[in-house]
């Protein structure tokens, strides 16, 4: 069964309390997230006029002649899909100078447009506020029980139960958090993400970039990409991957990184990056990034997986969960006003899979893993890796697909992911 929407068909995202916050302290607020993952429709409930750049055809014209004929409206005022007309950000900014009051506009993006150096930083004017899909609490498809924010702080979890099984995450897993998709089945999401990558690698791609670039080989890419989903894979890794069959056969790794970066400005994938502390470790750490899309679906689709495949191939499972994990840690980190990262040492004998940190240096430790056999084993490497931190975590989380909250007698706390919340 899927999500059913509630009446009126509006589900609440986290993001709503900090639009509203960041509305009423800043004359502009910026949300930004990969296309589809429900920006316009959070931003329109904040809104009172708007302007869709991508539907609207006169609207590029009318930036050509002057920008700040789009600036007219009650406010806020949307002004949807921006990066389109890039010369909007300084009318944005001269305007909320001029009008010194708070929440005049809302600018939403599915691109992050190229480095322009006449473009100013919005620094004390612009808002920034990353959006993704939706998480499993947002779908309603899990129970906020455990909250993020409450582990930054030291809380631990009440005891409670999760009516979520390993093959209801994998599902999940497959569907995404698209907004289209809520409710839908699992045919349906292939259908819908068939066409999305379709238009990421024949058109968005070389719109983002300003160039040409070849459908055949950035498939490829995306495919070894998914390949090493949620391992902190090098560049030369992908390349390898991206090869049909012989290394001959690879794009060079200057165009595979051309890609890579073209994808990152799509924020279709969407890294976890490496932990190095602040004061000098006698530990050396890897400092590559996790790989991770904007949504684990989209590695689903790519390497055409089903539920029943991946429960073939737990090697799959595992780095499927994990990657779930991550999208909706990353959401309620974000709220909480924590980033994320992942601790891996180089020599290989320590590992955690996400290490969250508030702006103060707070830290939680999270192992992730589907099968509660592998509990203990997480366990104990958090315990390890509490040793080799600066300071010491106000908690240390296995996530899992198990079926209850509670905390050990060694003091880490066990979650299963469904019960997440901000």
């Amino acid at each position: 069964m899927g999500t059913p929407r509630p009446a009126g068909g509006y589900l609440p995202r986290v993001v709503d309390a900090k639009l509203r916050a960041s509305l009423d302290a800043l004359g502009a607020v910026l949300i930004e997230g990969v296309k589809a993952c429900g920006k316009t429709t959070t931003a329109r409930r904040a809104a009172r006029s708007e302007v869709l750049l991508d539907a609207e055809p006169e609207a590029a014209r009318k930036v050509d002649l002057d920008p700040r004929l789009l600036l007219d409206g009650r406010a806020p005022r949307l002004l949807d899909e921006w990066q389109l007309a890039p010369p909007l950000w300084n009318a944005v900014r001269r305007a909320v100078d001029d009008r010194q009051t708070a929440g005049q506009f809302i600018l939403t993006g599915s691109a992050i447009p190229q480095h322009d150096p006449r473009r100013h930083s919005g620094t004390g004017r612009f808002g920034a506020i990353a959006m993704r899909t939706m998480t499993l609490s947002e779908q309603q498809a899990g129970v906020p029980a455990v909250s993020v924010a409450g582990l930054l702080e030291g809380a631990g979890p009440t005891p409670t139960n999760c009516p979520l099984c390993a093959r209801d995450y994998l599902r999940h897993a497959a569907i995404g958090g698209w907004p289209a998709l809520v409710g839908r089945d699992e045919r349906a999401a292939r259908a819908y993400l068939t066409g999305y990558l379709r238009s990421v690698v024949e058109n968005d791609i070389s719109e983002v970039s300003g160039a040409p670039r070849d459908p055949r080989l950035v498939r490829r890419v995306l495919h070894a990409y998914a390949r090493q989903l949620a391992q902190p894979a090098t560049l030369a890794a992908i390349v390898k991957g991206a090869g049909a069959s012989t290394a001959a056969d690879a794009p060079s790794r200057h165009t595979a990184q051309t890609y890579l970066d073209a994808l990152r400005l799509m924020m279709i994938i969407d890294e976890v990056p490496a932990w190095t502390p602040l004061v000098r470790s006698s530990k050396r750490l890897i400092t590559t990034a996790k790989r991770h899309f904007a949504d684990p679906s989209l590695a689903v689709a790519l390497l055409r997986l089903t539920p029943d495949r991946m429960l073939d191939d737990l090697r799959i499972a595992d780095r499927l969960f994990d990657s779930l994990a991550a999208h909706d840690l990353r959401v309620h980190a974000d709220a909480a006003g924590a980033f994320i990262y992942h601790y891996r040492e180089a020599d290989g004998r320590l590992a955690a899979d996400y290490l969250l940190e508030t702006h103060d240096g707070e830290l939680v430790g999270v192992q992730v893993r589907l099968g509660e056999g592998e509990i203990d084993a997480a366990a104990d490497s958090l315990r390890r890796l509490a040793a080799r931190l600066p300071r010491k975590p106000r908690a240390l989380v296995v996530i899992t697909a198990t079926s209850l909250a509670h905390t050990r007698p060694d003091g880490v706390h066990v979650v299963p992911l469904g019960l997440l919340g901000p």
